[in-house]
């Protein structure tokens, strides 16, 4: 009958094209000649249907591999319909296509004879990736061995351990040697080359790859172990942080009068210029409360000298290696804050090895500041000229353009500054401006990189990058004339600022 084979464990071989099935027989069907498998394993590995029916004229071949009401048989059934069903070669046909075993049948080793045990212990047959998941549970894990070694339990009453007699033993011992230990039965199944061309087409490519693609966009490409809820709706940069927080505010700092144009960190602050009126009175307010302007010549003279350092290439350039090679520097100052704060910012560069070459017209009135500063500049061992043809003919690494005054726009038409800004402009060499005048002055000497002091003021596009630098104003001293601030300065004296 068929419902005698139910719970029973089979592996049905169906050719090359669709692969080797193991499982659990479910149903057989004597009518239209199918059976069907619960718990399948396709090729060793577990299919992701519970059931799977096969038809007769699929089944090449067809393995019992344990009778679930009765003592593990091995039997082997052809394919090949008949009037009767098929039939098998160690059992008779039970007309559904199944066969009756007569008698169980063990797999002897290759040059072993037949032993009783053999023929008894289920440990001759060797089992598969699909077949061992498929054991019965109650079943003893002592009948479980490796494919490549014998354990001295599983020897036979008859089979003792071939001593080595030197050439004694001869051929046959040490051929029974080898079969003992390398022998498992499975010399019958090395005949078959393995199908690399049949797996390979049961693997879909294309499916695979749309998969992942689909749960990609699905996540947008952040991957998670959570549930598809949990996942994080977004990729995270590797400088970001992926815990919640307040939202980000960009523009934290207001003045009261739009200053014509506005600026951008790299990190996305919106810093706005200011007029130089209200500039002017920031300043004013700042030497009111202690920021003297000496104070400000020498955080402007440290911020512009450690600009320059790192455009003249920092560690790269100015290492005791490479002394051979000191850069040079030119400063084009005037009688001017602006001037003093050139000088201030030449008295640092010298300081740190470079060859600064100082021009200064002679004047018989100077500034206090830029008398101060002069003086100091003297005891660093820099040269100081007053006459444009003193100037190197030969382009220096960076000019330091400080002719330029806020408030006298007459000094442009002087020959000092004219000759010297022809100097500038004919000389290779990139131009660094410090705290240069508003874009309704025409700039003289067309600068690379320009820095301004504390907030921008609205600058031409002929000053190049933008630069800002922390004079060390104080928070309160921005609120006193009407400007709300918050440092876009973070942990750097000079950022770069961008036109929004």
């Amino acid at each position: 009958m068929a419902a005698d084979w139910l719970g029973s464990l089979v592996s049905i071989n169906c050719g090359v094209t669709l692969g080797v099935y193991q499982g659990e027989v479910s149903s057989v069907d004597q009518v239209s000649q199918t059976i069907s498998l619960r718990q399948p394993f396709h090729n060793g590995i577990k299919c992701p249907v519970p059931e799977v029916t096969f038809s007769a004229m699929d089944i090449k071949e067809l393995k019992i591999l344990e009778i679930r009401n009765g003592s593990s048989q091995v039997g082997v059934v052809d394919s090949g319909p008949t009037s009767s069903g098929h039939y098998g070669r160690n059992g008779r046909s039970s007309g559904n296509g199944v066969p009756v075993s007569s008698a169980p049948m063990a797999v002897p080793r290759k040059g072993e004879p037949r032993s009783r045990e053999g023929l008894t212990s289920p440990q001759q047959c060797s089992k598969s990736y699909g077949e061992r998941h498929l054991e019965a549970p109650g079943q003893n894990k002592g009948f479980r061995r490796r494919h490549n070694s014998w354990s001295s339990s599983s020897r036979g009453p008859n089979q003792a351990t071939p001593k080595k007699n030197g050439l004694k033993n001869g051929g046959g011992a040490m051929k029974n040697k080898d079969d003992e230990c390398f022998g498992d039965g499975m010399d019958e199944g090395l005949d078959t080359d393995f199908d690399f061309e049949g797996n390979l087409a049961l693997f879909d490519k294309a499916a695979v790859f749309s998969q992942i693609d689909t749960s990609e966009r699905r996540g947008n490409g952040a991957r998670s172990r959570g549930t598809p809820g949990e996942r994080t709706p977004s990729r995270y940069r590797h400088d970001e942080n992926i815990l919640e927080g307040k939202p980000i505010v960009y523009r934290q700092i207001t003045v009261p009068q739009h200053g014509g144009k506005e600026y951008c960190t790299d990190s996305g602050l919106v810093v706005p210029s200011v007029s130089f009126e209200l500039h002017k009175r920031l300043l004013s307010v700042a030497e009111r409360h202690g920021l003297t302007l000496e104070r400000r010549l020498e955080m402007t003279g440290v911020c512009a000298s450690q600009m320059a350092l790192t455009l003249l290439g920092g560690p790269n350039r100015l290492t005791p290696k490479n002394v051979h090679q000191r850069p040079t520097v030119a400063l084009l100052c005037g009688p001017h804050v602006q001037g003093a704060q050139g000088v201030s910012c030449g008295r640092h560069l010298a300081n740190h090895e470079v060859e600064v070459i100082l021009f200064l017209p002679n004047f018989v009135k100077m500034l206090e500041s830029i008398t101060n500063e002069l003086m100091l500049f003297s005891k660093t061992g820099g040269k100081q000229v007053s006459s444009v043809k003193d100037l190197p003919d030969t382009p220096v690494d960076l000019v330091i353009n400080c002719l330029d005054c806020h408030e006298n726009a007459f000094l442009r038409d002087q020959p000092w500054y004219r000759a010297a800004a022809d100097w500038a402009n004919q000389n290779r060499a990139p131009v660094l401006s410090i705290d240069p005048p508003v874009s309704g002055q025409e700039q003289a000497v067309e600068a690379k990189w320009s820095l301004s002091l504390g907030l921008p003021l609205p600058l031409a596009e002929s000053a190049g990058r933008v630069y800002l630098c922390d004079i060390g104003v104080p928070r309160q001293v921005f609120q006193e004339v009407g400007i709300k601030y918050h440092s876009p300065f973070g942990c750097k004296f000079v950022i770069p600022l961008h036109s929004a």
